[in-house]
């Protein structure tokens, strides 16, 4: 049957496809919308088959907080392209996903993909745009954090988004303070909050590193394990955030920057999450 120029734009208007695009779908469906728009979706899985192994190593954080600072939701959505991670389309659809798993909790990516957002579920929205933009789209990590008080922070690049959880708080200052800390994170990026937190495995690694070093260096043996425990408190300064040195004050670390704020003002945990 013949397709009109209305018909077509009709249909790119609902879709964002282009226009031969929408001829094409069109004309298989023998005008029949619904089928149309369920053709393009298949291209778009047909796209997704074909870019599997595309590396996807730009896109953008997304952050959702709840109305009192208690509970945060990140999703780092991935595609292929800078161009593409700066399209408005892409961040309208990452800022759909952060509300829909703010709304729902879904305890993992596979989960988020499988609910509702705008009468269709998440999946079949990533593979919808990648009918309309052709390059690979995927959510790539999704972090929840909640606590007495959350805050979060974004890069001005939009590739790195950290949450950080503190604990001992109330008031203003506490959320200013957790700003400070969150650029911390960002700048800084420690392995874990304090020395205790560090994986025995990581401790244990550079302490051999550290006797390595020593050895190389013609250090007599009996000397070696002394000069490795120091290697490694050298390595909580510079690596576990609360010993950090506080980057907008080298003379205290982070965790006395926060006590300062307020008497007992900790960090319990964070996340940091960066593309490419």
């Amino acid at each position: 049957m013949a397709i009109s120029a209305q018909d077509v734009n009709k249909l790119r208007k609902m879709t964002g496809a282009g226009m031969m695009d929408c001829k094409k779908a069109l004309t298989e469906a023998n005008g029949d919308f619904e089928k149309a728009i369920e053709i393009l979706r298949k291209k778009g899985q047909k796209i997704s088959t074909s870019r599997a192994d595309k590396e996807v190593s730009e896109g953008s954080i997304f952050i959702k907080n709840n109305g009192n600072d208690t509970r945060s939701v990140l999703i780092a959505l991935n595609c292929e392209t800078d161009f593409v991670a700066k399209n408005d389309e892409f961040r309208k659809l990452g800022e759909l996903i952060v509300q829909t798993a703010a709304k729902n909790n879904p305890s993992s990516v596979d989960e988020l993909l499988q609910m509702k957002a705008d009468q269709l579920t998440v999946n079949e929205k990533i593979v919808e745009l990648m009918g309309k933009i052709g390059e690979k789209i995927e959510i790539s990590a999704y972090e929840t954090m909640e606590g007495e008080t959350v805050v979060s922070y974004i890069h001005a690049n939009n590739k790195l988004g950290v949450l950080v959880s503190l604990k001992g708080t109330d008031g203003k200052d506490v959320v200013n303070a957790g700003k400070d800390v969150a650029m911390q994170i960002a700048a800084m990026s420690p392995v874990a909050v304090d020395k205790d937190d560090v994986p025995k495995e990581v401790v244990d690694k550079e302490i051999e590193i550290g006797r390595e070093q020593a050895r190389e260096e013609g250090k007599p043996e009996e000397m070696l394990e002394k000069i490795a425990l120091g290697k490694l408190n050298k390595f909580y300064k510079e690596y576990t955030l609360l010993n950090q040195q506080f980057v907008k004050d080298n003379s205290i670390t982070v965790g006395k920057y926060l006590d300062n704020v307020k008497q007992g003002l900790t960090v319990k945990n964070f996340k940091r999450i960066a593309i490419g």
